[in-house]
């Protein structure tokens, strides 16, 4: 089966930083996650000038296309946090990113939080975004469903904000949800699906999930033509090759 969508990687298949890795995967990918860092205590590997303009090259010579993962795990509440998501958005701006792919500081949701609880997440977090879509279109930033809590938490803000969603489908497998149900409701807004298998722990290889659900999904993505981009979300080249590997075999195979 043709497949409709651009098939892409992280910027860390290989034991090195951003640059190299695009150089390698540039002619075996159509799309490159640029995994944005910015940490107290070891730093940034926030991409300057001179990186930009390559990953500009590399784009142009090869049809490639950026998604940027901005930095993760930040306290929303503290405006330094914020500041590091712009300093990302700002710092990839050349490349014109197809998406970028955010998580939402979810803390306050842990557990079973009370309905005053989520309506001031909500509010807290809609003012955050504000500052957020300052510097890009709403449709470009993805919100992504993380493991640890329940996408329709966010649905609201997603609606509200005309935002996009990034789709996680081995955060489904790990809550044990349906991706295919969920996808079904949320296609439209879809322009990122990040694909990795579920073993003792997340974001291996695909060949660590039943290969009949790998097949569900992409089923399904071809039957509703999706042309958004689909991230093997790995972080190492052996579950890379394992999983590109798996989608060419769906592709060749299917009728």
């Amino acid at each position: 089966m043709k497949r409709t969508f651009r098939l892409g990687s992280t910027s860390y298949v290989y034991p090195d930083d951003i640059l190299p890795n695009v150089r390698q995967l540039a002619a075996q990918v159509d799309d490159i996650e640029l995994v944005l860092f910015e940490v107290d205590d070891y730093g940034s590997n926030l991409p300057d000038a001179v990186v930009i303009a390559e990953l500009n090259a590399l784009a142009r010579d090869n049809d490639l296309t950026y998604t940027v993962h901005l930095p993760i795990d930040l306290d929303w509440r503290d405006a330094r946090s914020l500041d590091k998501i712009c300093r990302a958005i700002d710092a990839t701006h050349a490349p014109s990113p197809f998406a970028y792919v955010l998580h939402l500081d979810g803390r306050p949701l842990l557990g079973k939080p009370s309905h005053e609880i989520l309506e001031q997440w909500q509010a807290e977090t809609a003012s955050a975004l504000d500052k957020i879509l300052e510097r890009v279109e709403p449709t470009r930033l993805c919100v992504e469903n993380i493991e640890k809590w329940p996408p329709e938490y966010f649905a609201p803000l997603v609606a509200a904000k005309n935002l996009s969603r990034c789709v996680d489908i081995g955060h489904l497998w790990v809550q044990q949800r349906d991706p295919v149900e969920h996808l079904q409701e949320h296609i439209a807004r879809t322009r990122v699906i990040h694909l990795h298998g579920v073993g003792m722990r997340d974001h291996q290889s695909l060949a660590k999930q039943a290969k009949s659900e790998v097949v569900r999904v992409l089923d399904f993505l071809a039957q509703k033509n999706y042309v958004g981009v689909l991230t093997l979300e790995v972080f190492d080249l052996d579950d890379f090759s394992s999983s590109k590997r798996i989608v060419e075999e769906w592709a060749n195979d299917s009728p």
